[in-house]
Order: structure tokens, then C-alpha cells, then sequence
């Protein structure tokens, strides 16, 4: 026997009012996400992770609600890119701009700080951190050393959850080597990849750094000494650690070199596959946000950025080698 009419519209209503309050609960377990600094495609690439349900890459639990544009007027591929961002993902995605960090602060629950200029990182944190809210900044973490262990500082003051990494960290490929590259005792690790230099930042943050913290995420920290020699088209960073290992950045100037590792041992050589996947840091991002664990420690962070420092120190003493240690004491809070 078939339900009645007023039947049938009662299980209607009741399946509604289901629908609603997963919908209402899911819109309130979401993690409202404020974005500073639109002048980069990582902004409409994750954003469209997060904000697009019809995205293949889609990853749900958080959306990008506010964002505050930024930009640097010395930097042509900030200024020159920043308006068609920032309008991208107000009408694709719904994202609101404001006028102010002050004002996104009071609409999100988590920070990145996105900004392609990393002298513009140092700033925006000193606005955002200690406010109860998790931060990721975008690569690199600041526009030199000195800013770098500045942020440290100021994070470590706050209490404030910092998370900071290049999306080269979680490359399928990279991450598989990491844990099976099966070579024995590991004696070093080559890193190679695009070197484009911009005249605002230490030679290696602005393009070096994917390769850097390729190495690192296969080396780990502990860098006693770096040298470095470069050409016009060219640089190789050599990097001894505390344990007699060694691992090289390979950069090249042509943006198109690919990025890939290859990593050395008693047993044996192993290359890893090329390539890189956003998603897989946002993934990473995410995580961040909902545990407030950052899964690489600051500290790493921060070496990688002194082990980039004493190169260009590296440069300037006509290759000589360059304690890691003394690069960041001669950058410390405080010092001139």
C-alpha cells in the first residue's frame, strides 16, 4: 500500500530539515580561512581547492571567506598581477575583500599569508600574530635572514601556531623517496632546480627555495657550513653537515629546469620522480589549521632560510665556506 499524500509531504519535510542542519552544521565546522596578500596563483589555486566543491581537487573542512589584497609596487610580478587575483576570487569564488588586516581579522579563524613579496611576511605578522588564530606563510618565510628569525621570535612571543613551507615538501615523488629510497646509510642528497633571482630578496628565497627545501626535507636539519660558487646562469650550494653528510642546490636561471632529487648512499643512488601537487599542501595546510601542529618544526624552516643566507655570504667572500651557526648570530633580533 502506498504512503499517503500528507504522508509523503511529512517524510519531505523531515528529509529538508535533515538536509538543512547537516548543510548549517557543515557551514559551522568549516574553518573560515582570511587570505593577506593576493599577488601569487597559489591565491586562486587554493582557494579554488577549497572554495569549489566541482574542483577535482577539492578538499572540504575549510573555505577562504575574507581577503585583504596587498601588493608590492617595486615587484612588477606583485603589482602587476594583484587586481586580477584579487577580482578571480571574488567573482569565482565568493571570497570578500576588505580594506584592512584589522577588519579580515575579525572574519576568519585561520591566516595565510600569501604574499609573493617576502618582505611583506615580517609586516603582516607583526598585525596578525598573538590573536588566538593559526598562520601559514607562504614561501619564503621572510625577504632575508634577518626578517626570518624576526618572525620566529615574534611567533615564539605570541604563541602564535606558524606553519611555513614550499609545496615542493609534499611532491608525490618526493615524499615516496623520502621513505623508500632504500640506499643504506644516506651520504648525501642532490637538489636541483629553477634559480631566478629578484634584487629584493637574498638570491636563493625567491626561486631557490623550492630546491632547498627539497634537499632539506630528504637531508634534515643540521648544517655546519656552506659554500657556494655561481654564474650567470647557474648556482651550486653545497651545504657540509654536522654529520660528514653533504647535500647540494643545483639552480639553474631558466624557470623551465624541472625539480628533482637524487639521493646517495652506501648502497647504492636514487632519483626521485619529478613534479609537485598544491593539493597535497593544502592538504598539509589544512591539517595545520584544524590541529594547530605544524608538520615541519620552525626551526627547520629557519635553517633552510640561514642555510640560503650563508650562501649569498658564501658569494660575497668569493666562495669561501660559511658557518650556518654564525649566520644566524650575525642576524638575531637585535643585532645590526
Amino acid at each position: 500500500m502506498l504512503p499517503s499524500l500528507p504522508k509523503i509531504r511529512s517524510l519531505l519535510a523531515a528529509f529538508a530539515l535533515t538536509f538543512v542542519a547537516a548543510a548549517v552544521a557543515r557551514a559551522q565546522s568549516e574553518i573560515k580561512i582570511g587570505m593577506i596578500g593576493l599577488d601569487t596563483s597559489h591565491v586562486p589555486a587554493f582557494t579554488g581547492m577549497l572554495n569549489d566543491a566541482t574542483n577535482k581537487k577539492h578538499i572540504p573542512g575549510a573555505r577562504v571567506v575574507v581577503a585583504f589584497p596587498g601588493g608590492s609596487p617595486d615587484i612588477e610580478s606583485s603589482w602587476s598581477r594583484v587586481k586580477g587575483y584579487t577580482e578571480e576570487i571574488k567573482t569565482k569564488y565568493g571570497v570578500e575583500i576588505v580594506g584592512s588586516v584589522a577588519e579580515l581579522l575579525t572574519k576568519c579563524d585561520a591566516i595565510m599569508i600569501e604574499s609573493v613579496d617576502g618582505r611583506a611576511h615580517l609586516p603582516f605578522a607583526r598585525e596578525v600574530f598573538g590573536k588566538g588564530k593559526p598562520v601559514y606563510i607562504d614561501k619564503p618565510l621572510g625577504g632575508n635572514l634577518r626578517e626570518v628569525l624576526a618572525i620566529a621570535a615574534l611567533a615564539e612571543k605570541t604563541g602564535t601556531p606558524v606553519f611555513s613551507s614550499s609545496s615542493l615538501r609534499y611532491g608525490p615523488g618526493l615524499v615516496e623517496l623520502k621513505a623508500n629510497a632504500n640506499v643504506g646509510r644516506m651520504l648525501g642528497a642532490i637538489s636541483y632546480g629553477p634559480c631566478a633571482l629578484e634584487p629584493h630578496h637574498t638570491d636563493l628565497y625567491w626561486y631557490g627555495v623550492h630546491a632547498t627545501e627539497s634537499l632539506y626535507t630528504v637531508m634534515g636539519t643540521g648544517c655546519d657550513k656552506v659554500s657556494r660558487v655561481t654564474t650567470a646562469d647557474t648556482d651550486v650550494v653545497t651545504g657540509v653537515w654536522a654529520d660528514g653528510r653533504t647535500g647540494v642546490v643545483y639552480g639553474f636561471r631558466n624557470k623551465k629546469a624541472a625539480y628533482r632529487v637524487t639521493v646517495f648512499g652506501e648502497t647504492g643512488v636514487r632519483d626521485g620522480k619529478e613534479g609537485y601537487d598544491y593539493a597535497f599542501l593544502m592538504k598539509e595546510i589544512l591539517t595545520f589549521f584544524q590541529t594547530r601542529q605544524a608538520p615541519i618544526a620552525l626551526s627547520e624552516t629557519v635553517e633552510l632560510m640561514a642555510f640560503m643566507e650563508a650562501a649569498d655570504e658564501s658569494k660575497r667572500r668569493g666562495g669561501a665556506p660559511v658557518s650556518v651557526k654564525d649566520v644566524i648570530a650575525a642576524n638575531a633580533p637585535g643585532k645590526r
